[in-house]
């Protein structure tokens, strides 16, 4: 038991590791707002959600959005906060959807309905969290949400959510098999 639960954490630490690295490797911004910028790194939070459920993934977001506001350059406070929040999301919707009905039918729903629900709450939450982080009245990002943030979020939160549902199967073998770090004869 014990040995399991220490190869999950390692497994979890290297996925974290894998989401930081996409994060520092893979850096577009949107041309409409450049504050606004994609990276892939939630996909290794997604498929460990998938693997391990909505803890894991809720875990892995908060580490990952940490350090990328404050160890890695980002946006202090106000990108944890974002990226937490979205990221977040998602991770508990398929997490919970998935740990049900393990089905790719259940997966690609989950993961569009993720991308569906974070899109309507980042609006949201751009209103009221960017407005105030950077300074701008809520008119301004308002008038923002049609042509910039609601594309940007359904681009990122679809590219994600379909490489995810694309190689997660492939690297499940990997996340479940227990005798991957055993020593071999």
């Amino acid at each position: 038991m014990r040995r399991n639960q220490t190869q999950m954490i390692v497994k979890i630490a290297l996925m974290t590791a894998m989401s930081l690295v996409l994060m520092l490797l893979i850096r577009i911004p949107f041309p409409l707002a450049p504050f606004l910028v994609y990276d892939p790194a939630d996909i290794p939070i997604y498929i460990c959600t998938f693997a391990f459920g909505p803890g894991a993934g809720l875990a892995i977001t908060f580490i990952v959005s940490f350090l990328q506001a404050f160890a890695l350059g980002g946006d202090g406070i106000y990108g944890f906060v974002m990226h937490f929040v979205a990221t977040g999301i998602v991770a508990v919707m398929i997490g919970f959807m998935y740990k049900r009905n393990k089905t790719k039918k259940t997966a690609l729903k989950a993961l569009g309905l993720g991308v569906i629900v974070t899109t309507l709450i980042m609006c949201v939450m751009n209103i009221f969290v960017t407005s105030a982080f950077m300074g701008v009245e809520k008119s301004v990002v308002i008038a923002m949400l049609p042509t910039a943030i609601i594309p940007f979020n359904l681009i990122k939160f679809s590219i994600n959510a379909a490489v995810t549902f694309v190689v997660y199967k492939r690297i499940s073998g990997f996340l479940h098999n227990e005798t991957v770090f055993r020593k071999k004869n």
